[in-house]
């Protein structure tokens, strides 16, 4: 009876944590957009070039703080958007700018690449809508 007691209460705890997972609410309007590079650019392979964010409508907050209508970019390289529940993956194809940072040097090796920007919130979860850029295409040569 206790094993069941303790079953239903873990499972209650998961279900409510689950239940607060992309529950930040984004402020109505907002826009973001990658400012440079423009889509369609070439830029150089093997050498890094400067991206930077661009967001109208919200702030940008650090990693871990909680105020309304902000918070801060991932760069998604190569990937598509994540789940919208879910924490945004941290690897070479999501890159977490958590300290609010608003532009990034990178480097891509040669061919055609998709760069795209995604809004998380104080725990790096998409907020809800989701705020994201539209998906760039860039050509490294």
């Amino acid at each position: 009876m206790q094993r069941r007691s303790f079953l239903v209460a873990a499972a209650s705890l998961l279900a409510a944590a689950r239940a607060g997972a992309g529950e930040t609410p984004s402020a109505p309007g907002t826009w973001l957009y990658i400012g440079y590079p423009q889509d369609g650019a070439v830029v150089t392979a093997n050498k890094p070039f400067r991206v930077w964010f661009g967001l109208r409508n919200m702030g940008v907050a650090p990693k871990g703080v909680k105020y309304p209508n902000t918070g801060h970019h991932h760069l998604l390289i190569d990937a598509p958007l994540p789940p919208e529940d879910q924490e945004i993956p941290s690897d070479r194809n999501h890159l977490h700018f958590g300290a609010g940072e608003t532009e990034t040097m990178i480097e891509l090796p040669p061919g055609r690449h998709t760069l795209q920007l995604l809004m998380g919130d104080d725990r790096h979860v998409p907020h809800k809508p989701p705020v994201h850029s539209k998906m760039i295409t860039v050509t490294a040569k």
